[in-house]
C-alpha cells in the first residue's frame, strides 16, 4: 500500500456511530479508498495526522500491523498505543464530531459522496489552546520533566514522538 491520503477539517453530528460508520464503510468499498475520521480535539495538528497515517502505511506495507485494518491501525498510531480501545477513542464518537477527515488513495468521488455527511471546517487548528494542551499532555503521559526540557512550544513534537514510538514497543 503505497499511498497519499487527502486530509480535510470537518464537523459532523453523530446520533447512530455504527448507521454513521456503516454508510463510511459503504462508500470507501466503492471507491476502493480507505476513509478514517481522527477526534480533532485529541490531535496535536495535521502533521499528527500525516505522522499517524505514514506510520500505518509503512506497517502495512511491510506487514507489520497490530489491527486487522488500515484504518485502525492510522487510529492506533494516532493514539500511541497498541490497545485497541484507545485507538477508537481518536475516532468518531455521538454528537458533535471535530475531525480530520482522510481519504486515502485520494479519491474525488469518494469525498463528493461523504459530503453531505460532513460540513467542511476552516478554522484553525494548527494552534494548540490551554485546554488542550492539558488533554493532550494526560494522552500521551507527557511528564512536567519533558516540558521543563522542550519547553511547551515543542509539545507536539512530543506527540510525534510517542506516535514514531509506538514501532519500538512493538
Amino acid at each position: 500500500m503505497k499511498t497519499t491520503c487527502d486530509i480535510r477539517t470537518v464537523s459532523i453530528e453523530i446520533t447512530d456511530e455504527a448507521a454513521f460508520l456503516e454508510k463510511v464503510r459503504c462508500i470507501a468499498r466503492s471507491f476502493n479508498t480507505h476513509i478514517i475520521f481522527f477526534d480533532a480535539d485529541k490531535i496535536a495538528g495535521k502533521k499528527h495526522v500525516e505522522s499517524a497515517l505514514g506510520h500505518a502505511i509503512r506497517a502495512v506495507n511491510e506487514n507489520f500491523c497490530i489491527s486487522n485494518s488500515f484504518e485502525m491501525e492510522a487510529l492506533l498510531y494516532a493514539a500511541g498505543s497498541r490497545q485497541c480501545i484507545n485507538g477508537v477513542s481518536f475516532g468518531i464518537h455521538s454528537g458533535h464530531n471535530n475531525s480530520y477527515l482522510c481519504i486515502c488513495p485520494p479519491d474525488t468521488e469518494a469525498f463528493e459522496q461523504i459530503r453531505p455527511l460532513v460540513t467542511p471546517v476552516h478554522d484553525d487548528w494548527e494552534t494548540i489552546s490551554p485546554e488542550k494542551v492539558d488533554v493532550l499532555i494526560n494522552l500521551f503521559d507527557i511528564t512536567p520533566q519533558e516540558l521543563d526540557v522542550t519547553g511547551i512550544s515543542r509539545l507536539q513534537e512530543l506527540v510525534l514522538e510517542r506516535v514514531a514510538l509506538l514501532e519500538v514497543y512493538r
